[in-house]
């Protein structure tokens, strides 16, 4: 295997498209979420999607392996929420550790098991094709934020503190390390403060531990047209604020659609000095909350992407579907990778 570094010099490489959209296809019921472990939990169960790494695991390694067959070089664990702070919602905190570790064991098992099972992965041939897959440990946002008070007559109200937030992605951090992640993906990241708390419990984490650092890939969520994220920075403030983790690449993703994510990844791709990643939803949610945006589609605007040479790394958020991803790999296949600029320091 080649290092991601490798790999991303050589070709644009392919990340993972939703896991919520195609665990929502498996139409699971409260009895499939609690499983036999769980079955008297006092609390509901249904929608903890982190949970099912525990209770139906091959559900969750099937989808993995469907997004590498369809040509993903990096596959995200199933941990989005799996921090004490969201995990309190069902009463699970005391699971943190163990869900991150289940959830990257069975990812890592999952690229074992397809490469095993097919030796040409799928198909995938040429400039480093079979030699890139990593798995990332997917940390998302909290359900809570840093920078805002949930308290409309309070604005210095905060519902945690900085230590309590990155003291819940120390644990996570710990669960996916100790599972076997290859690279840590903080994603989703509508508050900086947050991202930051995430930041310092990675470093921490290693400097902790001695051990060596895994790369850092950070990816943000431009919320409305103004180009801001929900706590209202700039995207070059957001890139500002972040850049000193040294991360191996910065992106978006998130919220909005390829279209109305194009201007913001084209800015991206001039200010950020590492690689660059862009993952949109397939399109707006319609008025039931659904994507529609078809897989050519979507395609369409990330190969317009890659031609320009904004991107180093493309895939799916919300709607998307093996099939998005297959359609994403096939259409940029044949563009270089965005390469590093020289930025000349203003300061």
């Amino acid at each position: 295997m080649k290092s991601i570094q490798q790999c991303l010099q050589e070709r644009i490489l392919i990340i993972d498209g939703a896991m919520g959209t195609m665990i929502q296809r498996h139409k699971l019921e409260e009895a499939d979420y609690r499983g036999e472990r769980l079955k008297d939990w006092p609390s509901d169960l249904k929608g903890n999607n982190d949970l099912l790494v525990l209770t139906q695991p091959n559900i969750i390694k099937g989808i993995h392996k469907l997004y590498l067959e369809a040509g993903a070089d990096i596959i995200e664990t199933n941990t989005f929420n799996a921090q004490v702070i969201s995990l309190a919602d069902y009463h699970m905190e005391s699971l943190a550790y163990e869900l991150n570790f289940e959830a990257a064991k069975i990812a890592k098992e999952a690229v074992k098991e397809f490469f095993s099972s097919s030796p040409t992965g799928g198909g995938r041939e040429g400039a480093g094709g079979r030699e890139c897959a990593f798995v990332a440990g997917a940390i998302g946002p909290l359900n809570k934020t840093l920078s805002l008070s949930p308290d409309v007559n309070n604005p210095g109200f905060r519902a945690l503190t900085f230590d309590e937030a990155m003291s819940a992605y120390y644990e996570q951090v710990k669960g996916l390390v100790d599972g076997g992640v290859d690279l840590l993906l903080i994603e989703t990241i509508f508050d900086t403060l947050n991202a930051k708390a995430a930041i310092y419990a990675i470093k921490k984490y290693f400097a902790d531990e001695g051990k060596p650092e895994l790369p850092i890939m950070i990816s943000g969520t431009i919320t409305d047209a103004s180009g801001r994220t929900l706590s209202g920075q700039t995207l070059e403030a957001f890139y500002t604020s972040v850049m000193h983790a040294k991360p191996l690449s910065i992106g978006l993703n998130c919220a909005l659609g390829a279209s109305e994510m194009r201007p913001h990844i084209e800015e991206l791709s001039q200010i950020a000095s590492c690689y660059t990643s862009a993952y949109p939803n397939a399109g707006l949610p319609n008025a039931m909350g659904e994507y529609d945006e078809q897989p050519e589609q979507t395609a369409h605007f990330l190969e317009d992407w890659a031609s320009e040479g904004f991107v180093n790394i493309v895939g799916g958020c919300c709607g998307t579907t093996p099939d998005h991803i297959k359609h994403i790999a096939e259409h940029v296949r044949r563009f270089k990778p965005r390469p590093l600029p020289v930025l000349e320091k203003a300061l």
